[in-house]
């Protein structure tokens, strides 16, 4: 909206300068509030640190198959990935690279945060994300641990505590600017605290630590007015778990999306129980609905599955199968899969190449997964 100017003119001189005096007075306010203004460097490429520009642009889909406000498209699926950065320490390449593989863009890109602080792995809205954002949706999966390594190479880290968290003791230092880098993005994203909490359960803290400190943080959010938050609480799916999954649910006030993480690891984990993709995830879907909410939707916040030494064109089935088995399951309105290896003999999750590309291909040219993405 074009701002509209004052009539000055005819105003006595009196009542201008304490118009002047009150738009300073407000300007300075919200720069101590908001920080500095963000910038973006040559080529329209976001300066690291800066906080980021307003990236809510573009029509909002309409029609009967347009996103709702928590983004839950009607009419079938997003179609996401977590890509790991390439080897030059770009996360635009390897985003870029990967889709051009599977033949399409992404709707959802998945990436994972530590609370460092640093612009490595602690910033939220990195300048790559920001490009990408453009025209896809992010999920910000932040982590409450700072990596040892860089990406967190070797997965080793430091736990910060959740009753630590849930005290307040992070919120000037840690929680508040990143929270404020989330609110001048202006676009909705998807955001997870501590995903797969199930398996921190001990390191982290007790079930009723997590529920306090999500708590907090969506609080927290909800106090600094960063309303573009879609809130995805996330489990492993792992259903020998399945009690404590009642204890780690923040409530329905405070979730939006419910997450899950399952795979068939097959070779990974030494077993001989290959696990179509029904098998992988119906269980954990039917159980989440049962136990824990029927009305929030369901994300498949990390799915893959290893390939058959003995049978090439499993995988290559495996995920084809896909949309046939997605439909029978329609509350499940978001597929991410998790495009990395995991440390073990046999752990490739991956669809670079071959037989698993194929199939993977082929599932995301379906319609299913084809629904107009928001830009705001």
């Amino acid at each position: 909206m074009t701002p509209r100017r004052a009539p000055w003119e005819r105003r006595p001189r009196a009542y201008v300068l304490l118009a002047l005096a009150a738009v300073v007075a407000l300007l300075t306010g919200l720069l101590a509030w908001f920080g500095p203004p963000s910038s973006d460097g040559e080529d329209g490429v976001p300066s690291a640190g800066a906080l980021p520009s307003d990236a809510a642009t573009g029509p909002v889909p309409g029609g009967r198959c347009a996103p709702t406000a928590t983004l839950v498209p009607p009419c079938g699926a997003w179609w996401g990935a977590y890509v790991p950065y390439a080897g030059n320490g770009s996360l635009k390449d390897a985003v870029y690279a990967f889709e051009e593989k599977i033949g399409r863009k992404l709707d959802l890109l998945y990436t994972y945060h530590d609370m460092s602080n640093t612009e490595l792995d602690g910033q939220l809205l990195t300048p790559d994300e920001q490009i990408l954002g453009r025209d896809r949706m992010l999920m910000l999966a932040w982590e409450s641990t700072v990596w040892r390594e860089p990406h967190h190479a070797n997965w080793t880290e430091d736990q910060l505590g959740w009753a630590k968290l849930a005290s307040g003791a992070y919120d000037r230092e840690i929680i508040d600017p990143q929270a404020r880098r989330i609110k001048a993005y202006g676009k909705r994203v998807f955001f997870s605290f501590d995903q797969e909490v199930d398996a921190r359960v001990g390191d982290a803290g007790t079930p009723e630590e997590y529920v306090a400190a999500y708590r907090h943080l969506h609080d927290r959010f909800e106090e600094l007015g960063v309303d573009n938050v879609v809130w995805v609480w996330t489990v492993s799916g792992f259903l020998a778990s399945a009690k404590l999954f009642e204890r780690l649910y923040p409530g329905d006030a405070y979730v939006d999306w419910i997450g899950m993480d399952q795979y068939n690891y097959f070779t990974c984990h030494d077993t001989t129980d290959w696990k179509d993709f029904d098998r992988s995830q119906r269980p954990t879907y039917e159980w989440l609905r049962s136990h824990i909410s029927a009305e929030k939707p369901l994300m498949f916040a990390e799915f893959a599955t290893v390939p058959d030494p003995a049978d090439e064109d499993r995988q290559r089935e495996w995920y084809e199968k896909i949309p046939e088995v997605a439909r029978t399951m329609p509350e499940a309105k978001a597929l991410v899969h998790w495009n990395r290896a995991v440390p073990g003999k046999g752990c490739d999750l991956t669809v670079n190449e071959g037989p698993g590309l194929e199939g993977y291909r082929t599932a995301g040219q379906d319609a299913y997964f084809k629904q107009p993405v928001p830009g705001r």
